[in-house]
Order: structure tokens, then sequence, then C-alpha cells
């Protein structure tokens, strides 16, 4: 008996392929529908963010705006070249090439210029901090509410399951006449109302895992919370004085470089600005008759000048009105600094206000769900092993089935209640972390958790 000699590579791709085609497939759905983890959520949203982009592009204007300040005292190169024909006396020099050369050497204005471009470029960057921030408290709050409207989804779908069984209950006891067409009725209603506030859930969670979506660029269908990525938000104190606010701080960055700005253009018609100059030049008599109206031999084609320029300005109008505009944008930015700084302390006393009644119904929620879940228990051990009180006049009546359906229906109800109030609290709880400037804080936990 002889083995007959196959060539392997094509087959075994051709064995291959297949199975990894078949696990590519599986493994499809499981990566779509993956847990995505809130610091993920932030890190994405901050990088696809426009308003941080923009911020971006604001740092980088005002980098350029700082050294621009600073390469007004390297001299400048210009080359330039012309070519044209004359008769007569000249109007200018004959010039094939010429190179020229202008820096500033002294400003006291130019001075105060790169004082206020320093402080627009801090204005700058805080803003950029304050931006992301503002992102990073969008995408939390939203991440969050979607994670407990996905527990309030999951509450509610048990709940219309209840109420369905209430609904067979009910049916069956109005045909055997125990109870009236009106209960029936009213179990009906019941789950009516419990299936349109599951509509509704859906319809949230849709929206928000849509903005998340639109926040950070992946698909929705991969968006899918882990709860345990979320930290436990810190209960701050509105009592408490805040910390540095980028925002604000960057308000009175843009004050101080207007106050700059301002000394500068004030000091541009007060004092005097010396700069410097050099030009070279090299001249032709091919296209013209430039060289008569000179002495022979006396026309050289090299010619270089140079030196220094002193400007002082006397009757200069102009300037003195640009010194005054800048003086009034001045005075505006310091008012919208100060105005920032008022509105973010009534902000964190409306929130602190608003944080203890938020806090007070997340307890009373609480409270709600505890009982309800021993009453739900209460019923369930009378279901199992009775009333105890017998079968004779003034007993308790035996509990039903639809008493328990009811207890079931009411412990999922109070227990969604208790997520939307602990919600709350937590939304005003972030934002309140922003307002006193504990936001990097809550950032830098998200992402060593």
């Amino acid at each position: 008996m002889g083995f007959e000699h196959v060539k392997t590579g094509n087959n075994a791709r051709s064995v291959w392929m297949p199975i990894v085609a078949g696990l590519a497939l599986a493994m499809t759905p499981a990566l779509t529908s993956a847990q995505v983890s809130l610091s993920t959520i932030v890190d994405l949203a901050q990088e696809k963010s426009g308003a941080v982009q923009l911020a971006n592009a604001d740092v980088k204007k005002a980098e350029a705006a700082l050294a621009q300040t600073h390469d007004a005292y390297i001299p400048n190169l210009v080359i330039a070249s012309t070519a044209g024909y004359s008769h007569g006396y000249p109007a200018g020099q004959p010039s094939l090439g010429s190179a020229t050369m202008q820096s500033l050497v002294l400003s006291f204005s130019q001075r105060q210029f790169a004082k206020a471009a320093r402080a627009g470029l801090e204005a700058a960057n805080l803003s950029l901090n304050d931006a992301k921030e503002q992102v990073a408290l969008d995408a939390s709050t939203t991440y969050i509410e979607l994670d407990a409207v996905n527990d309030e989804l999951a509450a509610a779908q048990q709940q219309l399951s209840f109420a369905d069984a209430l609904v067979r209950i009910e049916q069956q006891r109005a045909e055997a006449g125990v109870d009236s067409d009106l209960d029936l009725l009213q179990a009906r209603l019941r789950l009516a109302e419990i299936e349109l506030a599951s509509r509704h859930l859906e319809t949230r969670a849709a929206t928000l895992a849509k903005q998340l979506a639109i926040l950070t660029g992946l698909p929705v269908a991969s968006i899918l919370t882990d709860h345990g990525s979320i930290p436990e938000i810190p209960a701050v104190s509105g009592e408490e004085a805040p910390r540095s606010l980028p925002g604000i701080d960057s308000a009175n960055a843009i004050a101080r470089s207007k106050q700059f700005q301002a000394r500068g253009d004030d000091l541009a018609w007060r004092r005097p600005q010396i700069g410097f100059g050099a030009v070279y030049n090299y001249d032709v008599n091919e296209l013209n008759n430039y060289a008569q109206f000179f002495a022979p031999h006396t026309f050289t084609p090299n010619n270089v000048s140079f030196g220094l320029q002193i400007s002082v300005p006397f009757f200069d109008f102009q300037l003195r009105a640009k010194a005054k505009v800048s003086a009034a944008e001045a005075l505006r930015s310091k008012v919208e600094a100060e105005q920032a700084q008022r509105q973010n302390e009534v902000q964190v006393a409306t929130l602190t206000g608003g944080l203890h009644e938020l806090a007070a119904q997340a307890q009373i929620a609480s409270l709600k769900q505890q009982i309800a879940n021993e009453q739900l228990k209460s019923v369930l051990a009378q279901m199992e092993l009775g009333n105890g009180s017998g079968n004779g006049a003034g007993s308790t009546p035996q509990t039903s089935p639809k008493t328990e359906q009811l207890a079931r229906i009411n412990e999922r109800q109070v227990f969604e209640d208790s997520i939307e109030a602990s919600l709350g609290l937590a939304k005003a709880r972030l934002t309140l972390l922003r307002a006193l400037g504990h936001m990097q804080d809550w950032l830098d936990e998200l992402h060593a958790k």
C-alpha cells in the first residue's frame, strides 16, 4: 500500500479559512456588544469634542501671537527683483535685484504687547481645560443616566410580566365571579401604564446612547454601560471655598491680557520707537539711460544702506484713539471676569440648596424601597405558609395570587423611583463638583478605577 502525495499549501488554507471566518463571525456580536467603561467614554468624548478642538485651535493661535511679539526683534529678509524700461530723468533706482532687512530695536509698547500675548496664551490653555472638564461632565452624566435607565428598564420589564400575570388572574377571577369587571379593567389599565412607562424608558435609553455615540464616535449598538467603572461620587459641600476654576481663571487672564494691550497702545503715542533697517540694490543701466545723469564712471551697480530709524510721535490722534478703545475693552473684560465669578457663586448656592432636597428625596425613596421589599417578603411568606390565623370568623383572609402580583408590581415601581432619585442626586453632585473646582479629582479617580 502506498501513500498518494498531496499538495498541502492550498488545502491547509481551504481548511482553515472557513474556521477563521466562522470564529470572526462568532466574535463579532461579542465585540459590538462589549461593555464600555466610563473612563473610555470620557477620553473619547474629549478627543472628539468640537469645543475641545476649537479650544486647541485657540491655543495654537495664542502661541503664534506670542511668537509674533518676540519675532519683531528678529531682522527679516525680503529679496525682490524688478525689470523694466525707463527713459528720461528716472523716477527711481533701476534695480534688477534688491534685498531689504528690518527689525525692531526698542519699543516700550512691544514689551506690553508681549505680556498681553503671554496672558492670552494662559487664557487659551485655561479655556482648553475648561472645555475638557465640561465635556467630561456631559459625558459622565449621560453615561451614569444611561446606566440608571437600563436598570429601570430591566425593572420595568419585570413589572410587565407581573402586570400580565395580574391580568390573567383577574380574568379568571372575573369569570369565576370573585371579582368584578371593574377589577379586570383596572388590571388592564395598570398593564397599559407600565407598557407606556417601559416604552418611555426605551426611548430615553436610545436617546442617551445616541448622545454618547455622537460624543465619542462609537456605534450606538456598541455602547453598553459598565456599572463597575463608575466611581463613587464624593458628597462635597457648597459651604467650602471653591478651588481654582479654569473658566474663571481664563476670564481673569483675558482681562489681564486686555490691560497689557491697553497699556501698550497708550505707550505707543507717548514713547519713541527705534527700528533697524538695511537695503541692498543691484542696479543696472542696460534697460534705461540712468548712467547719463551721473558723472563719468560714478555709476555703481552695488548699493547698500543701513541705519537706525527713531520715531517720536507728537500729534498722532489715531494712536490716542486706539489707546482709548483698548482701555474700554480692558474694562469690559474685567467686568466680565467679575460677573463670571458671581455667576459661579450663585450656581454653587443654587446647587447646594437643591442638593439637600435631592438627598432627602433619595433617602425617602430608599426607605420606601426597603418597606416595599419587606412587604413583598411578608406577602410571599404568607403565600407559602398561610396567614396563621385560621379560617374562623374575624380571621385574616388568606393571601391571594392577586395580592402577590400587586406587591411585586409595587416593589419594582418603588425600586425604579429609588434609582431615579439616586440619579438626580448623582448628577447634582457632579455638577457641584465642577462648580467647586473638584472636577479634576473626579477625573483622576475615574482613570484610576
